[in-house]
Formats: structure tokens, C-alpha cells, sequence
């Protein structure tokens, strides 16, 4: 039908003449209430913005000698931030002469990634960043 015909019946129905694809061949156009799709679309993307989770990454930091009950309380962080659904980021800082020693961050790492296997994966290897050693860990895909 013609737009002008179209235009008639929208208005004599108290709608409004919508343009749905623009480059078809005829232009396809839908009578409907404009200002209640638009309502309908504005509340269809706040459910998803609702619904939808962002993941963080959360920072554990330490030390090449850390303790072993020091480092099981920190492995209880790490499970129940990957648990959540977030990444971890371990972080062994190194100073003075600790530097020297840095193969025992790589050991302490290892060690973290082997307790915690069930939970998370390694995301990032080990790099160094200056006087820091770390590593990223990556939730389990449930």
C-alpha cells in the first residue's frame, strides 16, 4: 500500500507508522504504538543489565617466605574468590636480597596453583614485573 493510505489507517487508529527495514524493496513499514515499544525495550535492557554478572580480579599479595599457615589462610581467599565466579591475582613481592632468590616465588606459585587445581586454572603464567612475580587464575567453567 501507498504511505500516504498507511499513514491514514495509523492515524485513524490512533498508532503510529513505524519504518521496520528501511532497505528492502518496498520499504517495510509496521503500524504499532511507537512510545509503548520503546517503553518495552527500554525495560527488556534493564533486565539485562540486571541479570548480567561482571567478573573481577581480585589481588592476593605475599611474600616468598610466607608461612605455611599464612599461605592456607590465603588459599581460602583465593578458593571462595574463584568459587565466586572471579579471577585471582597472585602477587609475591620481592625485597633486598630476596631477588636473588626469585626461583622460590616460582616454587611458592606452583605450589598455590597445585592447592587450588579443583577451583580455577592458570589464566596468565608467572611474569615478572620489576621487584613482583605474578600470576592470574581463572574460574573452573561449570
Amino acid at each position: 500500500m501507498t504511505v500516504p493510505e498507511a499513514l491514514n489507517i495509523a492515524a485513524e487508529r490512533g498508532l503510529d507508522l513505524v519504518e521496520v527495514s528501511p532497505t528492502a524493496e518496498p520499504p517495510v513499514c509496521k503500524i504499532m504504538d511507537y512510545g509503548k515499544y520503546k517503553y518495552e525495550q527500554s525495560k527488556k535492557a534493564q533486565e539485562a543489565r540486571k541479570r548480567q554478572s561482571t567478573i573481577q580480579v581480585k589481588e592476593i599479595k605475599m611474600r616468598p617466605r610466607t608461612d605455611d599457615h599464612d599461605l592456607d589462610f590465603k588459599i581460602k581467599h583465593i578458593v571462595r574468590f574463584l568459587d565466586e565466579g572471579n579471577k585471582v591475582k597472585i602477587t609475591i613481592r620481592f625485597r633486598g636480597r630476596e631477588m636473588a632468590y626469585t626461583d622460590q616465588g616460582l616454587a611458592l606459585l606452583e605450589r598455590v596453583v597445585d592447592m587450588v587445581k579443583e577451583y580455577g586454572g592458570v589464566e596468565q603464567r608467572p611474569q615478572h614485573e620489576g621487584r613482583q612475580l605474578s600470576l592470574v587464575l581463572a574460574p573452573q567453567k561449570k
